[in-house]
């Protein structure tokens, strides 16, 4: 009876040793390729960009491009929210065929973003509201007209355009990030690469 529960354990104990695998959980996995029959780990990452230092003519164009940077940080997020929230918009208003219940739809969401969002729309600068108009066309690819024309009518997006001009702002301005908004474009790159 000795001799069998030694022989039992021994054998036992040797099965558990004869894993030569180890538990691949404890290291890392990657993709890999094979060169020339060398097998090569591929890792993707982010792409990031490197400018040099920038360098101002003066004082005055550093203060302004510090003051467009405090800008862009502030309503870079209401143009973010603004895509996500117009995707789901969409995507429930093509589901509804009757147009008395999109009009009703359209007034629920319009109240809805007025009671989160109103009072941070009211206390923004005229620059943050030009800023805003950019990045939205950037994030959306539509102008803040055609967004107001889409969801409530021409005649609507044409008295707040009117409205709009009085503030010597422009609904229908269009975002170019290789021209006339490189300095917002930098800054919003920066802004998601971590680096502000």
């Amino acid at each position: 009876m000795r001799i069998t529960l030694i022989i039992f354990f021994i054998i036992f104990g040797a099965f558990s040793k004869l894993n030569a695998q180890q538990d691949s959980s404890a290291g890392h996995l990657f993709y890999a390729t094979v060169i020339d029959g060398d097998t090569v780990p591929v890792v993707f990452m982010n792409p990031y960009s490197v400018w040099e230092q920038r360098v101002f003519k003066s004082k005055r164009e550093e203060k302004k491009y510090n003051r467009l940077q405090r800008y862009v940080k502030i309503v870079y997020p209401y143009a973010k929210k603004a895509n996500e929230l117009l995707a789901k918009y969409e995507a429930e208003i093509a589901a509804e065929e009757n147009p008395r219940e999109r009009k009703k739809y359209y007034k629920k969401v319009e109240e809805e973003l007025l009671a989160e969002y109103g009072a941070d729309m009211k206390e923004m600068t005229t620059s943050q509201g030009r800023i805003l108009i950019k990045l939205i066309d950037r994030e959306t690819e539509r102008t803040s007209y055609e967004l107001v024309k889409e969801f409530r009518s021409g005649v609507t997006a044409f008295f707040w355009q009117g409205i709009a001009k009085l503030f010597s702002q422009d609904l229908k301005s269009e975002y170019d990030a290789n021209t006339e908004d490189k300095y917002i474009e930098d800054i919003v790159v920066a802004i998601e690469q971590g680096r502000y």
